[in-house]
């Protein structure tokens, strides 16, 4: 403890708040992530589906939500933040705190993580496909008997990367308010110069994306066959 409080001690006296900014970044990630993963992959799906030569393919659909996937990645997280301030206004009723920065995280995630279940999903083998179709099996059956089934190894491995890119979204979020650790290193150890803050902040976000890749890879080493 005595080291603890030497290498740390503005966060030692501001423990509370420290404890309080991890919880929020934790809440934060775990909101967005499952809203971003439900619509994420139902998006990617579709991608996949109606793409051409897809199981269900439908050209009008996948150029319509291919540039909206596009339009939305290329915008910076930073101007979305501030872009969608009324929309969040209006539906958590506050654009400020760890509230107001889920709607924009997930809009930030969301096509990152598509993109990633489409690239996920079209690694699987034509084969496996074409023979499911000669079994009589539906484009909704093939969905859910044979894409979500074969591809839960590459879906978690992006699962992962979205979730260790979230982390890093959070902190971004923590620039305009919205709490979390990226709000504690930017007030204390920016504002006020007390770089130990910026040091623990650094040390606990490197921690959770250990952690995360570690359960990402024991969940596909598990799932792979």
């Amino acid at each position: 403890m005595e080291l603890i409080y030497k290498l740390f001690p503005n966060v030692v006296e501001k423990s509370n708040e420290f404890i309080q900014s991890i919880y929020q970044t934790l809440y934060m990630v775990g909101i967005s992530f499952s809203i971003s993963f439900i619509i994420g992959l139902a998006l990617g799906i579709v991608l996949v589906a109606t793409r051409k030569n897809g199981i269900m393919q439908n050209r009008f659909i996948y150029f319509a939500l291919d540039k909206i996937v596009n339009i939305f990645r290329v915008v910076p997280f930073i101007i979305l933040l501030a872009a969608l301030i009324p929309l969040t206004r209006l539906i958590v009723g506050s654009a400020i705190g760890t509230k107001g920065a889920i709607v924009p995280l997930v809009f930030g995630t969301v096509p990152f993580f598509a993109r990633q279940v489409e690239a996920s999903l079209l690694e699987m083998d034509n084969g496996i496909i074409e023979a499911a179709q000669s079994m009589g099996n539906t484009g909704i059956e093939i969905i859910f008997r044979v894409y979500l089934v074969e591809c839960i190894p590459s879906l978690v491995r992006a699962s992962t990367i979205t979730i260790i890119s979230l982390v890093g979204l959070t902190a971004m979020a923590g620039a305009v308010g919205a709490g979390g650790l990226g709000d504690f290193a930017i007030r204390y150890g920016h504002m006020r110069n007390q770089i130990d803050a910026t040091y623990a902040t650094m040390i606990v976000m490197i921690m959770f994306v250990i952690l995360i890749q570690w359960i990402g890879n024991y969940i596909i080493k598990k799932t792979s066959h």
